[in-house]
């Protein structure tokens, strides 16, 4: 694919050698354009280095191939890293005054900005009316990461890693034309992921094998197509996704609580999460040890029911819900039952055992629709089963 890697002026420009260095080692083909100020960060000898072509800031070289309204035409992807509050404001007021802004206005393929920049430039209200202006264009704005800026300062406006923005390129690559529509664009959806633990005592726990992939997917492709993503994460050791928010949590009690909380603010639910059904009655306060006895029965008791209670409330006017279902008997059976006992509006129902789906990178699945429906999704990666729920979510959410 021929990706064009737009560099603005800020210090987290550094960050944008390695993106770069992820899309040739995958073989993409790279034109780096950074802005003249961008130079200060990271010198044009080091982008050419890289990428094995000239960095260019200027349409006034190679002027015969009229650079600021080819490059934008061939590209397959446009993404801007780091891009600044300055970069923004001039793309959204189809500003053209240098190479990167032309192209910015040539581009029909999909365009991706990172921003990056102080918390309070970043919350300041010029900056998100020209967030809002490039979303309305169709641009996917990825929300930063919230974390260490420059010198002592803390908060949002961290550029998310150069692998999470990898990431989200590839999706967007990989949903080819339809990229470009952002289908959820203006929607808020919240994902559970991960598995919960009970504790038995302060070195053990009650849990299982759910390694959170499936939910971290749902997440990433969702913010890929345009969504707001708070992602309710329990247990689970992988990275944060570009534009996504993350709420950690453990226990089947804390997501319960987490996942209520952000509720009302979700246009669609998906609960990915692998919630403990029982947790321990009386959990000890010290470590249980061995006494040459046989130890006491761990009396269990119930978790509260999240997917059937954010059903029964359903917070928001027009919320679609979606659960997943672990089975190894009856798919369909099984499957059906729990639909009805749910009340959700989808019900994503995979078997797992013997290497399928917990743990791995790959699933297949089938979601039950309330209303009949039945959608087999065949092995294939894990990306790829959360497009086929963020497409039949989208067909049901009540249009704006």
């Amino acid at each position: 694919m021929r990706i064009v890697l737009g560099v603005g002026a800020g210090i987290a420009a550094y960050k944008a050698c390695e993106l770069l260095r992820l899309f040739t080692e995958a073989g993409h083909r790279v034109r780096v354009v950074p802005t003249q100020d961008s130079l200060n960060f990271v010198g044009a000898a080091t982008w050419a280095a890289l990428s094995g072509q000239p960095a260019v800031t200027t349409a006034f070289e190679d002027v015969h191939q009229v650079p600021h309204v080819r490059i934008g035409q061939d590209a397959d992807l446009v993404i801007v890293v780091p891009a600044t509050a300055d970069l923004m404001a001039r793309a959204a007021a189809g500003m053209s005054g240098d190479l990167l802004t032309a192209i910015l206005l040539t581009a029909r393929c999909p365009v991706i900005y990172a921003p990056a920049m102080h918390t309070e430039m970043w919350e300041h209200p010029a900056t998100q009316a020209n967030v809002a202006r490039l979303r309305s264009y169709g641009a996917l704005v990825v929300e930063p990461a919230s974390g260490r800026l420059t010198g002592a300062d803390t908060g949002p406006g961290r550029l998310p890693e150069p692998a999470a923005l990898f990431a989200t390129a590839l999706r967007v690559l990989d949903r080819g034309p339809a990229a470009t529509a952002l289908d959820l664009a203006g929607r808020s959806v919240l994902v559970s992921a991960g598995g919960t633990r009970e504790d038995i005592d302060p070195v053990r726990f009650l849990g299982n094998r759910s390694s959170g992939r499936q939910g971290y997917a749902l997440a990433a492709t969702a913010a890929s197509r345009g969504a707001r993503v708070t992602l309710v994460a329990a247990n689970t050791e992988l990275p944060d996704p570009a534009g996504v928010r993350v709420i950690r949590v453990a226990s089947a009690r804390d997501l319960h609580d987490a996942m209520l909380a952000e509720a009302a603010a979700a246009d669609a639910i998906v609960m990915a999460a692998a919630v403990a059904d029982f947790r321990p009655a009386r959990p000890s306060e010290s470590k249980i040890k061995k006494t040459g006895a046989a130890p006491e029965p761990i009396a269990l008791i119930e978790n509260p029911d999240v997917l059937r209670e954010l059903a029964a409330i359903r917070p928001r006017p027009g919320q679609v819900i979606v659960g997943f279902a672990a089975e190894t008997g009856d798919l369909l059976a099984n499957g059906r039952a729990k639909l009805a006992a749910k009340g959700c509006d989808l019900l994503v129902v995979n078997q797992v055992g013997n290497g399928l789906a917990f743990g791995t990178t790959d699933n297949e699945a089938v979601v039950l629709g309330a209303d009949g429906s039945e959608t087999k999704i065949p092995r294939g990666p894990k990306e790829t089963l959360a497009d086929v729920v963020w497409d039949l979510v989208g067909s049901r959410i009540t249009p704006r």
